[in-house]
């Protein structure tokens, strides 16, 4: 059963009107991630995936990245859309938060703007920022998506809601 989507209000938008398949853009929002009392990163210049059902994932710059966060880990998965995603631990000042961003080293064709790029887990970092609201984690910790006021669901990731 289709959860029932929140009509959005001017200025807002429902993960329902998402496409599936995913579509990337470009932001020109601000975002700032924290990780243990520090700025690990701060960008104009990320991009969002937008899936139906899904709060945007927020990608950004490995040049925009503090240096020396980002710990290769083993495993990846797959994404029929974007590829196979390489996982990192972050850490910060003996912090350590596992496998808590992740990155498409060889992105597919209509993925390819994502290359150079890496998403974090909001709910494994201190706080993550779009143009100065803090974004709240996805629900369920399985997905990587960012809910500011401006986005509406219901979302993909309630334990136990429409079969995910």
């Amino acid at each position: 059963m289709r959860p029932q989507p929140i009509s959005p209000k001017p200025g807002q938008e429902s993960v329902w009107d998402y496409p599936r398949p995913p579509r990337l853009e470009d932001v020109n929002s601000r975002i700032i991630i924290l990780f243990n009392d520090v700025r690990i990163a701060d960008t104009f210049r990320a991009k969002r995936v937008l899936e139906t059902s899904h709060p945007p994932v927020y990608y950004i710059r490995r040049d925009d990245i503090r240096k020396g966060v980002l710990m290769p880990v083993s495993g990846s998965s797959f994404c029929e859309w974007k590829g196979e995603a390489t996982y990192y631990d972050v850490e910060v000042n003996k912090k350590r938060a596992a496998r808590a961003a992740w990155s498409y080293l060889a992105p597919t064709n209509g993925f390819s703007g994502l290359q150079g790029y890496v998403a974090f887990y909001a709910h494994l970092m201190d706080a993550c920022f779009v143009d100065g609201e803090q974004a709240q984690p996805q629900p369920g910790n399985v997905y990587g998506g960012w809910i500011t006021q401006n986005i509406v669901g219901p979302f993909k990731g309630i334990p136990g809601s429409w079969g995910w």
